[in-house]
């Protein structure tokens, strides 16, 4: 499957499979019957992704997430974890987006996008470039743990003992990382995003 290994691992609409096999009698059945013999993946209605079994490559779940729903970046635990800065494996892929929140499921995995407000959504986003192969949009450690904190429901923490248990106890955060963290995303966030008073003891622990 020539046609198939040539698009890798990126993600593609019906209407790029449907070019791609433009010579056959009905490409329409010729992507149903691929479906159907697991050489390509829906990953949502209208967009796929080439079966790993073809193309010999390990799928990106973060460039799948970018792909089934934006704009999106990968964040909050799944971001963490991507970073080796929380030891559990994670099993629902979680991106922010500024548009409604959605979930979808397939093969592949479990996907959430969390809403904000787009001003917050614009900060502290990183182009993740793999092996010179692809890219992906993933937020920032500091802006992973801030997402963490705006979007989680009832997180109420009023001291920075409060906070530093949080982090060590509840997240299981690598705390020297916290070390790197820019506290200009930090500020950033407080000032457009939730849970301020919360976010002033991250910036507080950073100083």
């Amino acid at each position: 499957m020539e046609e198939l290994e040539q698009l890798g691992i990126i993600p593609v609409d019906y209407a790029v499979l449907r070019s791609l096999f433009s010579d056959y009698r009905s490409p329409r059945n010729k992507i149903a019957n691929l479906e159907q013999a697991e050489k390509i993946i829906r990953l949502k209605r209208g967009v796929y992704v080439v079966s790993p079994k073809v193309s010999k490559q390990l799928l990106s779940v973060e460039l799948v997430a970018n792909h089934i729903y934006g704009p999106s970046y990968v964040s909050m635990e799944s971001a963490l974890h991507y970073y080796g800065l929380i030891p559990e494996q994670v099993y629902t892929i979680r991106s922010i987006t500024p548009n409604r929140s959605k979930y979808f499921e397939n093969q592949i995995g479990r996907f959430e996008y969390i809403t904000v407000n787009e001003n917050y959504y614009s900060i502290g986003i990183k182009q993740q470039t793999v092996e010179n192969k692809y890219t992906f949009l993933i937020a920032t450690p500091e802006k992973a743990l801030c997402d963490m904190i705006s979007v989680t429901p009832r997180l109420r923490i009023q001291s920075e003992k409060a906070f530093v248990a949080y982090l060590e106890e509840d997240l299981r955060l690598e705390m020297s990382a916290l070390e790197n963290m820019n506290m200009r995303i930090v500020k950033e966030c407080i000032n457009t995003g939730k849970k301020k008073g919360v976010l002033e003891l991250l910036l507080k622990l950073l100083q």
